[in-house]
């Protein structure tokens, strides 16, 4: 049992043994109800496990169990979603009792005394998650990051970790004020207008052919994949682990009607691929414990529902290392002292004999199996690969990045164990992990931002660096992660490209289209391997959004299309998870950046610089105030330089500007890295990482740049590799870190031993 553990059921037994004095007549029926949400929770979740497994050993699984299974939370995120859901379900129960016993409405916690809130907290699990942990028992969190990045900031240690709630940056505008989604009353007006169908929506703006693809002259398809990538270190919204009605246990997959946790899509009128009456699934977002309805139980009033971010706010390379202890632990390589972490055992990459991605243990595999795709029915199957991010599958160019990282990992914890081979495993991958962050950090704030937002807002938001402000709240924004940050869907081009060594088509293994790219690991494993793919990024274009091309049929149409199952629409997803999560509309964001507010067609015309598209967006929304955030955001001309429109180079930049500066741990804070470290991270490139991790030898200067080979191309020989000599630990740091290490130690022993003492007392007397 660890520490917090410990604390949570001794000071949970205190309350038990508390409460047992009390002749509190409401007592007993809140006790069953709890007991009865736990009952509720358990066997929901025990059928939507059960309804899975046995899909995948059908080879029956649909495109929103492919999506649904990769936003499944896990491990802790699990515990935390669970502790949620059951709070939820607790005081809806209870309300429902005391609706009964008084024949009349009333709140449920009028009869619910603080000591008895307190009782519910502990045993629905949720007391655990809104402690603040001690910081003190974490030794070394002075140079390196938790996994979870608790910790990171001192006074507030739960800013920017791991399973904690969104930001909220304006209020929520949920449709009873606490809960419901907007557009759950399909009746109910907003500005004198009802909310269109998202799928109407997708059908009449987002509705394309692939054949008339405007491609990006400028950047290359790397853009796209990296910033993908880069979300997966930085956002995750878990959806409740059950499939089936906490209330009236209907099943979510087969049915369309609403009822937590189903909302579903539903198909309007005159569908082009949708029946009358049908709807694509979709499953809302987790809440977070103490929010929505639980708010309750957590100050006596009711506070609007919150989602999770299941991974940390931080730059960190979560993606490839996790943001959990388990989970990081798992990825390790222990069997031996190098600080590596672990890679396949079965295969190698078919170029050049290189490391490939372990796989999934998991008894639901989510990947496409080679006899669905080829129908090649003596075809050997190989399972979904692990990562730090279960999104890693999603398609072969995020699968190969992911690989790229790993490599570049071992690569360099093999070289400082060349440097210091008196390291211990510990160290060698704590510095990889700390090095390979430091490079997230630059690639993204030198290279990639500066492609999307343009320079002028490039200088504003992320000017010279000033230093570490534990004040700011590096903590995720609920509008960054459900909106502005999913502007990359309309960048996504029809093909997942592999190129030969001179950059043409190849010959063997031919560009796939992106319908089957999604959760074919074995595409990696058999057809190539990564050096195709990765020249496929970095040699040809991302997907131009364009105002009368904004997303490709491949995600619009096909995404997760395996078989004759409804396919599912990512632009209605979007949409759907925007009102699911209840942002404000477009003008209330435009008035956050302090940007104009366009409140007639005229004048939102000009505004988009497209008279037809405001035509078309206020005859399905009435009023610009209603525009859902993500499409108004998307739907704007770039500024110069990005690839975004003003509104979400506010959001997006300011979302940045917050995660550097309230991390404690970014590369250019003093005293994270020594000044000579600093100057090897400052040089490092995307260009450098895939030549020393691939069988490729020319790249692009800056693969972020789309340009023709033999134009701004550099032999691999040419570039410069990174200096690692800064560091080769001397003497003298070597018995200054062994103190230092000592002294934590020291401390977090008197620590536990303090806290045993105490509770010790406190059960005697």
């Amino acid at each position: 049992m660890n520490l917090s553990t410990f604390l949570s059921e001794a000071g949970l037994c205190l309350l038990l043994s508390w409460c047992d004095g009390l002749e509190s007549p409401g007592r007993p029926f809140i006790l069953e109800a709890v007991e009865e949400a736990k009952k509720v929770v358990n066997e929901a979740y025990k059928y939507s496990r059960e309804e899975s497994l046995s899909r995948v050993r059908r080879e029956d699984v649909s495109p929103s169990d492919i999506l649904r299974l990769m936003k499944q939370p896990a491990r802790d995120t699990r515990n935390a979603v669970r502790a949620a859901d059951t709070m939820d379900i607790a005081l809806e129960l209870i309300h429902q009792k005391a609706h009964h016993i008084h024949k009349r409405s009333i709140n449920a916690t009028d009869l619910i005394t603080a000591e008895e809130r307190q009782l519910i907290e502990g045993l629905t699990g949720c007391a655990s998650r809104v402690l603040p942990p001690s910081c003190r028992t974490t030794p070394f969190i002075n140079k390196y990051r938790t996994a979870t990045s608790v910790c990171n900031n001192k006074k507030n240690p739960r800013l920017g970790a791991s399973n904690t709630p969104f930001a909220r940056w304006l209020p929520a505008e949920y449709e009873d004020g606490i809960s419901q989604p907007k557009g759950w009353d399909r009746n109910r007006k907003y500005n004198n207008f009802l909310l269109p169908l998202v799928r109407e929506v997708s059908n009449r703006i987002f509705s394309t052919t692939d054949n008339s693809v405007v491609s990006d002259q400028e950047l290359s398809y790397l853009v796209m994949v990296f910033g993908q990538c880069n979300d997966h270190d930085l956002t995750f919204t878990p959806t409740s682990p059950s499939i089936r009605s906490f209330s009236s246990g209907l099943n979510c997959a087969t049915s369309c009607e609403q009822s937590y946790p189903c909302f579903p899509i539903p198909a309007p009128k005159g569908d082009p691929r949708l029946p009358q009456d049908a709807c694509i699934p979709v499953f809302r977002s987790a809440p977070a414990c103490g929010s929505g309805n639980g708010a309750f139980m957590f100050g006596g009033k009711a506070d609007v529902r919150e989602q999770i971010n299941s991974i940390t706010a931080f730059i960190d390379m979560g993606q490839v290392y996790g943001s959990e202890d388990s989970q990081a632990r798992d990825l390790r390589d222990l069997t031996n002292d190098g600080g590596l972490l672990r890679v396949n055992q079965r295969f190698r990459d078919p170029s050049g004999n290189r490391e490939l991605l372990p796989f999934s243990s998991a008894a639901a595999n989510s990947c496409a199996t080679r006899r669905t795709i080829t129908n090649d029915t003596t075809a050997e199957e190989v399972p979904c690969f692990v990562a730090g991010d279960s999104r890693v599958n999603e398609n072969i160019g995020l699968m190969s990045l992911q690989t790229l990282f790993l490599r570049e990992h071992n690569r360099l914890a093999r070289a400082l164990r060349q440097l210091n081979p008196h390291w211990s495993s510990d160290t060698l991958y704590q510095e990889a992990r700390k090095i390979l962050g430091g490079y997230s950090q630059v690639i993204m704030y030198r290279d990639y931002l500066l492609r999307i937002i343009g320079p002028e807002a490039h200088k504003k938001y992320l000017g010279p660096y000033s230093g570490y402000n534990d004040s700011v709240d590096p903590s995720i924004s609920n509008v960054f992660a459900t909106a502005a940050y999913r502007f990359a869907h309309n960048t996504v081009q029809p093909l997942m490209f592999r190129l030969d060594e001179n950059y043409n088509d190849h010959p063997q293994f031919p560009s796939v289209p992106l319908v089957k790219a999604f959760s074919t690991p074995w595409r990696l494993v058999f057809e190539g391997g990564l050096d195709p793919l990765v020249r496929g990024l970095v040699g040809r274009p991302s997907k131009l959004n364009a105002q009368d091309h904004m997303m490709v049929d491949a995600v619009r149409e096909k995404l997760f299309k395996f078989t004759k199952r409804l396919a599912l629409d990512l632009a209605a997803i979007n949409l759907q998870r925007g009102r699911d999560h209840a942002l404000p509309g477009y003008n209330a964001w435009r008035q956050f950046c302090g940007l104009s507010m366009p409140k007639t067609e005229a004048q939102l015309a000009k505004v988009l610089g497209n008279e037809i598209l405001a035509r078309e967006l206020l005859k399905l929304y009435g009023s610009p105030d209603n525009i859902d955030v993500w499409l108004g955001g998307v739907a704007e001309p770039f500024v110069p330089g990005g690839r975004v429109g003003p509104l979400f180079v506010c959001l997006i930049a300011t979302q940045f500007q917050k995660i550097r500066d309230g991390d404690r741990l970014w590369w250019e804070n003093h005293g994270v890295f020594t000044r000579a470290q600093k100057t090897s991270l400052a040089s490092v490139s995307m260009a450098r990482i895939i030549c020393d991790n691939t069988g490729i030898r020319d790249v692009p200067f800056n693969p972020f740049l789309f340009t023709a080979r033999g134009s701004g191309y550099k032999r691999c020989d040419d570039l410069p590799p990174f200096d690692l000599r800064p560091w080769l630990e001397t003497g003298n740091q070597i018995v200054n870190d062994g103190k230092k290490v000592r002294e934590d130690l020291l401390l977090h022993v008197v620590y536990n031993i303090y806290i045993f003492i105490y509770i010790y007392c406190a059960l005697i007397l």
